[in-house]
């Protein structure tokens, strides 16, 4: 079993690479369309964040596709047949995954791997091998992920645009708002993922010293203290960038029209076009730091589940009924393997993402982000494996809809949702069809 178990992390780690070549892309793309940071610099970001979600948060989702997905009461006995399905599994994702991120389309991993699952289930058991709650439960998910993210999204960005882009003097505007934007970035984000990276800390504070901390002391004390640092920090940041703007001079050629006080401000250092959206950039890499940390808690468990369940199996001899404990070399693996694809592979989705929904500004493009990072956390909190890009392109539609409707380019938007559709019962056959080679050739 020691060489079989090499080979299916392996697979693993194929999977976790495509996924992280196609899904990576969404916490980074709006960062990279709205050229608040590089491709490269949205790489190393993502493969830090990435990796540390995928490891502290990648237990929940991956409990779930690998015993609530298929009825693992129907399997007791054949433990071997789980196997083989969870195998099929492992390359019907790998392989849809390649095939839609060389094409360029963000496709949802967490259908693929839930389409695999009931696919295998159906031919190796019956229909009632699927546990059909959970897949309506997991579906919800799915149709809700982009409706709220996108309402999340639009609800900030309106905000924004009325009270910081749409004013006289948005720098001044944005001076005093910049407390309220660092206390909202970090909060959100201090909700709902402090509380469990300082509960440990808590423990041994409670157990060493006594002192009797509540849970939410340090986290409370941590996000404040954050807040404040970035709002010091963004005020100093605001001021450097007016000094330089007020320095730089516009020379028009004969050809070029006269400048207007609302006219963008060309500098040799930085590509965006006013101090307001050059700050706004700096914000837009925060929330997709988050984005990069919510979808590596998530989406990781759509490529080591599979492993999970058979490590499970071949350590115990039956198959998980109630619930596992993954081990942290199985996290450790997706976590490695979702980088490398996003390092060597992401562009193309990235560039779908950024630049062929709707054209984004930094100030547009941390609203959306925000929305998805918010949502995906969510999801990972509750254990539900929903869709990252269904959160995303669903923020940058909804940023779409408070700007201008006509600005939204719905042919990308038609490309998508239908892979998104087929996604599902294509990975359902494809798995089936694998599945029932395999028990041919091996069982």
């Amino acid at each position: 079993m020691s060489m079989t178990l090499i080979f299916i992390a392996l697979l693993t780690f194929y999977v976790a690479w495509n996924l992280g070549a196609n899904d990576v892309a969404n916490s980074m793309g709006t960062s990279v369309g709205s050229k608040a940071i590089t491709l490269k610099q949205a790489i190393i970001i993502a493969g830090i964040l990435e990796f540390t979600g995928a490891v502290l948060f990648g237990q929940e989702v991956s409990q779930t596709l690998a015993t609530k997905i298929a009825n693992p009461v129907l399997f007791a006995a054949t433990p071997e047949i789980y196997v083989t399905g969870m195998v099929s599994v492992l390359i019907t994702c790998g392989l849809w995954l390649q095939i839609a991120t060389s094409r360029g389309l963000p496709v949802a991993s967490s259908h693929a791997v839930v389409g695999a699952i009931a696919g295998f289930s159906w031919v190796a058991v019956g229909v009632d091998a699927i546990n059909w709650s959970s897949i309506g439960f997991v579906a919800i998910g799915w149709i809700f992920t982009p409706i709220i993210s996108s309402a999340i999204a639009a609800l900030f960005y309106s905000q924004i645009k009325h009270w910081i882009l749409d004013q006289p003097n948005p720098v001044a505007q944005l001076q005093q708002w910049i407390p309220w934007l660092s206390v909202t970035l970090l909060g959100i984000f201090g909700v709902i993922v402090l509380p469990s990276l300082t509960q440990p800390l808590t423990n041994y504070l409670n157990e060493r010293i006594s002192l009797n901390l509540p849970s939410y002391d340090i986290p409370l004390f941590t996000g404040a203290v954050a807040a404040i640092a970035l709002t010091v920090i963004s005020w100093r940041q605001l001021e450097q960038v007016e000094d330089t703007a007020d320095k730089e001079q516009i020379f028009p050629t004969p050809h070029s029209p006269l400048p207007t006080p609302h006219s963008p401000l060309p500098t040799p250092h930085s590509p965006l076009p006013t101090p307001v959206e050059r700050l706004f950039g700096r914000f837009q890499v925060l929330s997709a730091c988050f984005v990069a940390f919510a979808h590596g808690s998530n989406d990781v468990g759509n490529a080591i589940a599979p492993l999970a369940a058979i490590v499970y199996i071949n350590r115990t001899g039956s198959v998980p009924i109630n619930g596992i404990t993954i081990p942290i070399w199985i996290l450790i693996l997706g976590g490695v393997g979702i980088v490398a694809g996003l390092a060597l592979w992401g562009e193309k989705v990235i560039a779908t993402i950024g630049e062929n929904i709707i054209s984004l500004q930094p100030s547009s493009g941390f609203c959306a982000e925000l929305a998805t990072a918010t949502t995906i956390l969510l999801a990972s909190r509750f254990g539900l494996p929903v869709s990252t890009s269904h959160a995303l392109v669903g923020g940058v539609v909804g940023i779409g809809l408070v700007q201008n409707i006509k600005s939204i380019k719905f042919q990308t938007l038609q490309s998508i949702a239908v892979t998104w559709l087929i996604t599902l019962p294509v990975s359902a056959i494809l798995s089936a069809a694998i599945f029932s080679t395999a028990r041919i050739l091996f069982l």
